[in-house]
């Protein structure tokens, strides 16, 4: 009896070991929620995919530097139900994404929303008006 139950909460530990980093993974801990950067910038790649669907594109920075911006939002079923498509992006296309940049300031960031060339914005995830101070990048 006493080597069953120590089976049995061998195997409880594992499972929780195991699903923690699973939750953690879905945290916003390495975004910085503080901020909210905009962003005008060329599709170099769309990947509609599971767990997140990822755009990256490159951004002229004000020296001239190209930079290559990789940002996430949510699986392809629930960015369906807000309008996003797996053919909404393609390379070349030209975006203004509005994103919670990485806290370590790799050009790196989470969608709140993007805005295509024809003036159509699709929405993140993330609730702007709640979730989102107000925009800190830059004005031209």
């Amino acid at each position: 009896m006493r080597d069953k139950l120590s089976a049995i909460s061998l195997a409880i530990a594992g499972v929780l070991a195991v699903s923690v980093p699973v939750f953690a993974h879905h945290g916003s801990a390495a975004y910085d929620t503080d901020k909210k950067i905009t962003l005008k910038g060329t599709v170099t790649r769309w990947v509609w995919s599971n767990p997140h669907c990822v755009l990256q594109f490159d951004v002229t920075d004000e020296s001239g530097h190209v930079v290559h911006w990789v940002a996430e939002t949510e699986n392809p079923s629930t960015m369906i139900r807000v309008g996003w498509l797996e053919k909404s992006f393609k390379p070349g296309d030209q975006v203004t994404v509005a994103a919670l940049p990485v806290k370590s300031g790799a050009p790196v960031g989470r969608i709140v929303e993007v805005v295509l060339s024809n003036g159509q914005t699709l929405p993140g995830r993330i609730n702007p008006a709640n979730e989102v101070k107000p925009d800190d990048s830059p004005k031209p």
